[in-house]
């Protein structure tokens, strides 16, 4: 019986095509590289996650606080402080690609190829980042100090934050599970912006930055002179204590990464194809015309935002005359941004994506027209705040739910093309990073030609109104030619339905290699 059995399954087997048979070994193989899987605990997630917080809480401690700690701590001039920011982001922008290349040729050692980018830039990464917030003594090579800093620190921290996204390819060889410790990193994420601005706001808000009532009576400074003194060393003793909090929890961070995640090979032994020149992907990238209006749409939204950022600071402290509420604002942003974002994602699901930004980006301007227009109270501004903040969750919550729509449009237009997806993801964040810098460098330069006082209680009328104009009127002229740009961006929910499922298509009868393709969605996620 059992030796018919046999000859009965194999003579079944002779009939058999050998592709078929090729296809269920390969299902074999991969049911059995599963069950080897050691799936991720809950702790080796939360280890993995609490990596992403670095990048976050110091980014929104530099992008709000930075610009009046040039201004009115460090006493920079505007124009030297204006050239600090542009470089400093703009320097910010090219890193990104400059590193992303070096890791690519890293080798493999035993911490892996990843983790001692992350490991050995943390230390010199705190070191700069403590040292933008000090003030030097010698006050002829301040803007030089804080230029050399910047871009220092921003380069070192890119060197941790670029090796750590790509690490989710790393950590499991199950999709699931990478989705899974994603997730996990986007909370804590969001959570980090929210613990950026609590503790550098609340540290220093604690403090009265001393300033000048009347800059033209010599008589009135000397007799504050020791107060005042006194006043602006505690003050730069709080920007320092704050970035003494920061540091430490950027090494806390980076140390529990290392101990409790492991870096695994890539699983897939098939030798991989020979990559496309960084100069033919480029090409073929900026002439799919859905990625250029989705880009240039999210950069003058983008941009908009940034300018409210950067300058928001200055403009509770001068305009509306909120010197010591200015912290707690920024913190109503964030905090109110941090709780919406389920609800957008949940929104964007349920009304497509295009719907989404058009309410969410938009529902700004109304709020932008009160500020613009109302007379200086408490109480409507932490509306506005909350309201604020709604929209920047759509702001920059959208623009990495959407470019994956983009690359799989692109696939089905180039299916010969691979590996073109980092450029996608990195140009965004180059142009991105650039308008930052743009935009800081630009309202900093504003000011100064407006005859901004440094240490001034008040600020001339001019410089009120130069304010006003960089939170209100400009960024609603590009929050509207944004949307103007998205109207004419081609991928709505019917069409990323039909791309969807042409794309199944594709990958089931690529299928039966031993490596899958990464798809769009989860690049997304780690980039």
């Amino acid at each position: 019986m059992a030796k018919g059995e046999g000859a009965e399954s194999g003579s079944a087997a002779g009939l058999l095509p050998p592709s078929i048979l090729r296809g269920e070994e390969n299902g074999r193989t991969q049911v059995r590289r599963r069950a080897k899987t050691k799936q991720l605990t809950i702790c080796n997630k939360l280890c993995y996650a609490v990596g992403g917080a670095p990048y976050q809480i110091t980014g929104c401690a530099l992008g709000f606080f930075l610009q009046i700690y040039l201004l009115d701590v460090a006493q920079v001039n505007p124009f030297s402080a204006s050239i600090i920011l542009f470089v400093g982001r703009a320097w910010d922008a090219i890193t990104d690609p400059l590193v992303g290349f070096c890791i690519s040729k890293s080798s493999w050692s035993r911490l892996g190829s990843l983790m001692p980018w992350i490991i050995f830039s943390t230390p010199l990464a705190v070191i700069a980042y403590f040292l933008i917030w000090f003030v030097p003594d010698f006050p002829r090579n301040q803007a030089l100090w804080y230029l050399v800093f910047y871009c220092l620190f921003e380069t070192l921290v890119t060197c941790f934050h670029v090796p750590y996204s790509a690490l989710t390819m790393f950590i499991s060889t199950e999709q699931s599970e990478r989705d899974s410790a994603t997730a996990y990193r986007m909370t804590v994420e969001v959570l980090g912006t929210v613990l950026g601005t609590a503790i550098q706001g609340q540290i220093v808000g604690k403090v009265d930055t001393p300033c000048i009532q009347d800059p033209d009576i010599p008589v009135l400074m000397e007799v504050n002179q020791t107060h005042s003194t006194g006043s602006l060393t505690d003050t730069k003793n709080a920007y320092m204590l704050a970035a003494g909090v920061i540091a430490s929890i950027y090494v806390l961070c980076a140390v529990i990464l290392s101990l409790g995640v492991q870096e695994h090979r890539e699983p897939c032994e098939k030798k991989q194809e020979q990559p496309p020149s960084f100069f033919q992907g480029l090409r073929l990238v900026m002439n799919h015309g859905p990625y250029i209006k989705l880009i240039a749409g999210f950069l003058f939204t983008s941009l908009a935002f940034m300018l409210v950022e950067g300058n928001f600071a200055l403009f509770c402290t001068y305009t509306l005359g909120f010197r010591n509420e200015f912290q707690n604002l920024l913190l109503a942003i964030m905090l109110s941004a941090t709780l919406t974002i389920p609800i957008w994602q949940w929104f964007l699901t349920r009304f497509g994506k295009k719907t989404a930004v058009y309410l969410g980006i938009s529902s700004a301007v109304p709020f932008l027209i009160l500020v613009a227009l109302m007379e200086s109270n408490l109480i409507v501004t932490y509306v506005v705040a909350v309201a604020a903040g709604v929209s920047v969750a759509a702001a920059f919550l959208l623009p990495w739910s959407m470019l994956p729509d983009v690359i799989d449009d692109f696939h089905l237009k180039q299916p010969g093309a691979r590996g073109h997806e980092p450029i996608f993801f990195s140009f965004y964040v180059f142009f991105t990073k650039f308008a930052s810098g743009v935009s800081l460098g630009i309202s900093t330069l504003s000011l100064d030609f407006a005859g901004y006082l440094t240490r001034g209680c008040s600020q001339p009328e001019a410089v009120k109104f130069t304010l006003k104009i960089l939170v209100t009127v400009v960024p609603i002229g590009l929050i509207l030619l944004g949307l103007f740009l998205f109207k004419l961006y081609p991928i709505d929910e019917e069409k990323r339905r039909e791309n969807k499922k042409a794309l199944q298509v594709l990958r089931e009868e690529a299928g039966s290699s031993g490596c899958s393709d990464t798809d769009s969605t989860e690049l997304a996620s780690i980039l």
